[in-house]
């Protein structure tokens, strides 16, 4: 039996499972390519801005934050730009960028999670479709005819199999860039207020303070 056959087969729940699918793929794919820790923290970028800093030179480190437009940048550019208002008020604002920064990392995840938990569902709803038509068929023909059972049961079983092979890679997927993502947060509360602390040097050995919110 072919492909085509089987998807036929499965009913018409088979095409919002098969949406489903293309669309965790994509959504795989784009956080895959924009969740690099690379993309988000150049190293190279990082360091310019840092030396700047360190340099006594803010306003050419904001410059070279917006000619690079990125999460970092955003971030340390609302602590620069703060920074003549004193260090608490520099670091509010590296944390007010913060949280709005990373709400850009979290993208799409709601979206994965969303297909994890319903495709079963759909498929679940496949199996009972099935299960009436089976049902229907004995209630009709007295059980008789086995051929008209088989559909209604392969129906129940291609919906079903098909509906945890859309939900599990989805899953997967969105554990692991929520994770990701947690981890690239931390980073960049790290990088940020490091180079945020540059511009006081009154303190040899900074404490580093978590202030860009958690990511759920």
């Amino acid at each position: 039996m072919s492909f085509i056959e089987i998807f036929q087969a499965g009913g018409f729940l088979m095409y919002p499972l098969a949406l489903a699918y293309l669309l965790t793929a994509a959504l795989i794919i784009e956080r895959a390519m924009n969740l690099r820790e690379s993309r988000i923290l150049n190293q190279s970028l990082v360091d310019r801005v840092t030396d700047l800093v360190e340099a006594g030179r803010p306003e050419r480190a904001i410059q070279a934050c917006r000619d690079s437009p990125s999460i970092f940048t955003n971030i340390v550019v609302a602590g620069l730009e703060m920074s003549s208002k004193g260090e608490m008020r520099a670091k509010e604002a590296i944390e007010d960028a913060g949280r709005h920064e990373t709400v850009k990392l979290k993208r799409y995840l709601n979206a994965l999670g969303t297909i994890a938990a319903v495709a079963p569902l759909v498929g679940l709803l496949g199996t009972v479709t099935g299960m009436i038509l089976v049902f229907r068929t004995i209630a009709e023909t007295g059980g008789g005819q086995a051929a008209a059972l088989s559909t209604g049961i392969f129906q129940a079983l291609i919906t079903t199999a098909t509906g945890l092979l859309v939900a599990i890679p989805a899953l997967i997927a969105h554990n692991f860039f929520q994770e990701k993502v947690e981890g690239i947060v931390t980073e960049l509360e790290r990088v940020s207020l490091r180079t945020l602390y540059g511009l006081y040097p009154i303190r040899s050995e900074p404490v580093i303070q978590p202030v860009i919110e958690e990511v759920e």
